[in-house]
């Protein structure tokens, strides 16, 4: 019996390397003679790098970074060889023909500009800033990066890439000339043009995203993304606004037009996929197909006899496309019996799925985050030793 586990992070409590191994221990208790392939998954966000980079046997540099609010985080990135990264994962990124030699680095923007890097009462889009982002992207370059990989799942920011690019060589400037260090959204009132340029061998940047979110406007950033990293509903607008402002001046200094920000995607962390768009050539490649062929997911499904996969919440936005969603859609249309084991689950059952929720009803949420890795085993264990 060869059992496929494929768990997604359990937000808050769980990484998903762990929650696999979890799953694994378990079953391996229950059922020492099965076969088990595990096969963390990733969205972009926290274990982006981690798990793409151990995937294909790459190494690890730490630097200290600019967090969020501006304090000092030691974040990593990945460096990889390009021969490593499975052909169907290399056709997605579409590396210009003549990229300079080097490995491909994967850069996760939550490392150095997360929302998991601030306690909920210092949450504020107005006043974090993605530099530390631009800081590992300018690691990676001194390191010889061939491309940079990446990830934005899980930010913290609403400050268009401005803070990564100032990082990387643009200047924000007040009306008399004064250069503004941190051009955080509180800022933005100050700046009255853009000036410098990021460096000419910076290398090629793709941008792992799921999301179809233009920047502006009732799909935009502001609006869908805001609230969850603390922006207040009578804030949306203005900030929105203000982002528009901050497009055409970014479009002017860039020469590139300022319709970049109605790009499906742009709006994605922030906005930090225009801001990267706009000023360094930057193209999206679709996150859950890239991580798919990155892992080589199809070929594990086919070769296992049954899934396990899981994440916190199992709802709607699940089945959309991403993540354990996705694996789930795969492996019923392949025959396979499916296992879904998470926090919560939120959605009805379905043919060929059996969905379990690891946290005992009596539980408030803290103590279910604090205890999710009991839940879980014991969620496993329970479904398995029948």
């Amino acid at each position: 019996m060869r059992i496929l586990i494929a768990f997604d992070k359990f937000k808050h409590s769980l990484s998903a390397p762990q929650a696999c191994e979890l799953a694994a221990s378990a079953l391996r208790d229950l059922q020492p003679g099965w076969s088990l392939d595990l096969c963390p998954l990733t969205d972009g966000g926290e274990g982006f790098c981690e798990i793409l980079t151990h995937a294909v046997g790459g190494t690890f540099r730490t630097v200290t970074a600019t967090g969020p609010r501006g304090d000092p985080v030691n974040a990593r990135f990945g460096l990889v060889s390009l021969d490593k990264i499975p052909a169907a994962a290399r056709a997605l990124l579409a590396m210009p023909d003549r990229a300079p030699p080097g490995p491909v680095a994967l850069v996760e923007m939550a490392q150095a500009s997360g929302l998991a890097l601030i306690p909920p009462d210092r949450r504020n889009p107005w006043q974090t800033t993605s530099a530390g982002t631009g800081e590992l992207i300018r690691a990676a370059h001194a390191a010889g990066a061939r491309a940079i990989l990446l990830g934005i799942g899980g930010s913290a920011t609403h400050d268009l890439g401005l803070g990564a690019l100032g990082a990387l060589g643009l200047r924000f400037l007040t009306a008399d000339g004064h250069l503004l260090p941190s051009p955080t959204p509180d800022h933005w009132p100050e700046i009255a043009r853009i000036d410098g340029q990021l460096p000419c061998d910076l290398p090629p940047i793709r941008i792992a995203c799921d999301v179809a979110n233009p920047l502006l406007g009732p799909d935009g950033a502001a609006t869908v993304y805001g609230p969850q990293k603390g922006l207040t509903s009578a804030r949306i607008l203005e900030l929105d606004n203000a982002s528009a402002r901050i497009v055409d001046l970014l479009a002017g200094h860039t020469g590139r037009s300022g319709d970049l920000a109605t790009t499906p995607g742009a709006g994605a962390a922030g906005g930090i996929a225009f801001g990267f768009l706009c000023a360094a050539d930057a193209r999206l490649v679709p996150g859950s197909d890239l991580v798919s062929a990155w892992l080589d997911l199809d070929a594990r499904l086919a070769a296992a006899d049954l899934v396990i996969t899981g994440e916190g919440r199992f709802d709607a936005s699940s089945l959309s496309g991403k993540g354990p969603g996705a694996l789930l859609a795969r492996a019923r249309s392949l025959g396979k019996p499916v296992h879904v084991f998470a926090g919560q689950i939120a959605v009805p059952p379905a043919d060929g799925c059996q969905l379990h929720a690891i946290t005992p009803a009596s539980h408030a949420q803290d103590r279910a985050l604090r205890e999710a890795a009991a839940n879980l085993v014991r969620a496993v264990k329970t479904v398995f030793e029948q």
